[in-house]
Formats: structure tokens, sequence, C-alpha cells
């Protein structure tokens, strides 16, 4: 029993020389205090409708293409159509690139206004992608020399 108590004064003992030699490291609460919470870019309400717009648009074409393997080994498993390989690869190829591009109409056709736009949104296309280019000219560096 006195040998488990000596072990725990050796745990204690080691735990505070091991916080001591490294309270240098450890960053200071203060400086956290400091830090202010930073606002999102992107408004909560638009960035849901950005992902409601990207769900649809990109989901449809995504189960579409998946759709696409399991009909065609449907067709052949019964005896209904001899689907080349090839016409299945395309197909579903086509439906992901259909989704790959529903991603980018999903974002870009979204409002940022405060009413939520019309169904299609086509009209917030081209502001949306005004906003995005004057995003990444704030990004670039100034002087391309220094790179």
């Amino acid at each position: 029993m006195t040998e488990d108590l000596n072990n725990l004064e050796e745990v204690g003992s080691l735990k505070k020389s091991f916080i001591e030699s490294n309270k240098q490291r450890l960053p200071k609460e203060k400086n956290f205090a400091r830090k202010k919470k930073r606002e999102p870019f992107i408004p909560k309400a638009v960035a849901n409708r950005m992902a409601r717009r990207v769900a649809f648009t990109t989901g449809l074409p995504t189960l579409s293409g998946m759709g696409v393997f399991i009909g065609s080994y449907l067709l052949i498993i019964k005896g209904i159509a001899d689907v080349a390989p090839a016409v299945t690869l395309a197909t579903s190829a086509i439906c992901f690139f259909v989704g790959l591009l529903g991603l980018s109409y999903g974002i870009l056709s979204a409002s940022w206004e405060e009413s939520p736009g019309t169904l299609l949104g086509l009209e917030n296309i081209r502001p949306n992608i005004n906003r995005m280019r004057s995003a990444f000219r704030a990004i670039t560096p100034k002087d391309k020399n220094k790179i």
C-alpha cells in the first residue's frame, strides 16, 4: 500500500515537472480571448440555397448514372436486351458529367439577395460569376515577381 502511494507521488511530481518544462510552449489564454469570431463569407441563407440547388442538380444525374448500371444489368440478366458494356459506360459517364455541371450550376444560380429568386436562377449566374472573379482577384498576389 505504501508502495502505491509512493508511485502516485512520483507520478504527481513527474506531471508537475512536465508542465513546468512545457509552460513556454503552451499558448496563453489571453491570446485566444483576443481573436474575434470570423463571420462566414457566404451568408447562411445563401449557403442553404446553394446546398438545396446542388443537391437537386447534382443528385439526380448522379443517381441516374448509378441507375444506368443497374438497368443495364437487369436488361442483360432478364434477356430483354443485349447492352454493350461501352454503351453502359458512356451513358453513365454522361450522367456523371451532367452531375458535375449541376454542381457548378447549383452554386452559381443561387440568389445572394434576401429573396430566394426564381426557380431556375438563370438571372443570378452572371452576377455570381463576377463575385467569384472578384474574390479570386483579391486572393492573387499583387506582385507576381515575389513568387
